[in-house]
């Protein structure tokens, strides 16, 4: 029963991600401002940190829902295709760091002074080729880390940046001041795969190898100032909630199943973020905590102004989750919440504003960040 209920959650959950306050929150407010210590910040990851690359004429025709109201509503009153109703994290980054708002790379206007978004939803660790050989055909998104490497490289070349920040000025002013920020990436990797023979340990393992190459080609390039995630507790999401057995929770009354494969993979990510530090003992490489400030929240939401923990704010499904995978936010026979600010959960899939600013606020205020967010702007600082 709870095998069959599993397999269904997953199947369901490929389906979604292709087709895809309180006074404790204002003391973590992530929007007051400090000095600018960083001129540009490069954002890499997934949906929960793309700022509007999937909406592309060659883009997956399955993301169009995000191109709809109300995805966008609360903060920018129309859809920019984020995957929310408002801001996500990297935003409330740049806000503190007192810069723009990151234009998506395959929309960029001008020569992006102030950084560029990499991210794409629905994009994985492992090169989609992978998938293509083990005939893994529910990945639709070609778009992998690697891609988002080459995109970066593209980019560098065109300001004139072939090398390492030490290679010349171009590299100096491309890179010198830059904060790189590798949002959270993975949880389509293991969701490709649900119905095939590929084991989830082959995943990790692939998908691990694949991101600790993408963080070392970024340091070989001189950079010094490094932000990762970690993945959610992804058995949290409203998705997850509809379809999990009774006898499948853990003590955050999530998917224990999903929850603890999304575990194991940040320890063996940690792990290997260590190996890097101390190769590269002159960066710093920041880990922001996502499961553990999830789950914070999740034990005592009202706390951070919460008053529904996994319901939808957007979606069509019936009680008590407001969630149908076939008739997601953004499309016609859907209906939006009066209020996002007290919803954790957005789209079933995907954060609210309010969520994202809490989270944001937990680690660039807070104590989820290994090390701390303030001593990566103290360095940054000390060293001019």
């Amino acid at each position: 029963m709870a095998a069959s209920s599993y397999l269904f959650f997953q199947i369901t959950l490929i389906a979604i991600f292709i087709l895809s306050s309180s006074i404790f929150a204002s003391s973590v407010n992530p929007t007051s401002s400090i000095p600018r210590t960083f001129k540009k910040i490069y954002a890499f990851g997934d949906s929960f940190t793309d700022t509007g690359n999937t909406r592309s004429v060659s883009g997956p025709s399955g993301f169009g829902h995000v191109s709809s109201f109300p995805y966008g509503s609360t903060f920018f009153h129309h859809s920019t295709n984020r995957y929310s109703d408002g801001r996500l994290m990297i935003d409330f980054a740049a806000e503190m760091l007192s810069l723009p708002y990151l234009p998506p790379y395959r929309h960029l206007k001008g020569n992006a002074t102030h950084g560029v978004n990499f991210a794409v939803a629905g994009s994985t660790l492992i090169n989609h080729a992978f998938f293509v050989k083990n005939n893994l055909t529910l990945d639709i998104t070609p778009e992998s880390i690697q891609t988002q490497m080459i995109w970066f490289n593209e980019f560098l070349e065109k300001q004139g940046c072939k090398g390492p920040v030490s290679s010349g000025p171009e590299c100096r002013a491309a890179l010198e001041d830059a904060l790189i920020w590798v949002g959270e990436i993975g949880v389509n990797d293991y969701a490709y795969i649900t119905g095939s023979s590929v084991p989830g340990d082959t995943i990790r393992e692939l998908a691990i190898s694949s991101v600790t190459n993408f963080l070392q080609a970024l340091l070989s390039k001189g950079v010094k100032n490094v932000v990762v995630q970690g993945l959610p507790p992804t058995g949290c999401l409203t998705l997850a909630m509809t379809l999990a057995p009774e006898d499948d929770r853990d003590d955050m009354g999530c998917v224990k199943s999903v929850n603890d494969q999304s575990s194991t993979h940040n320890a063996v990510y940690l792990a290997q973020l260590q190996d890097l530090r101390r190769k590269f003992s002159n960066t710093t490489i920041a880990y922001l905590d996502f499961w553990n400030a999830y789950r914070t929240v999740i034990k005592n939401p009202k706390a951070y102004g919460f008053m529904e923990t996994f319901k939808a704010c957007c979606g069509s499904g019936d009680p008590p989750y407001n969630f149908n995978g076939f008739a997601t936010c953004g499309t016609a026979s859907a209906s939006v919440c009066r209020n996002p600010a007290q919803y954790i959960n957005w789209d079933g899939v995907h954060l609210t504003e309010a969520m994202y600013k809490v989270l944001s606020g937990m680690f660039l205020n807070g104590t989820y960040s290994q090390p701390p967010f303030e001593s990566l702007l103290g360095r940054k600082q000390s060293e001019g």
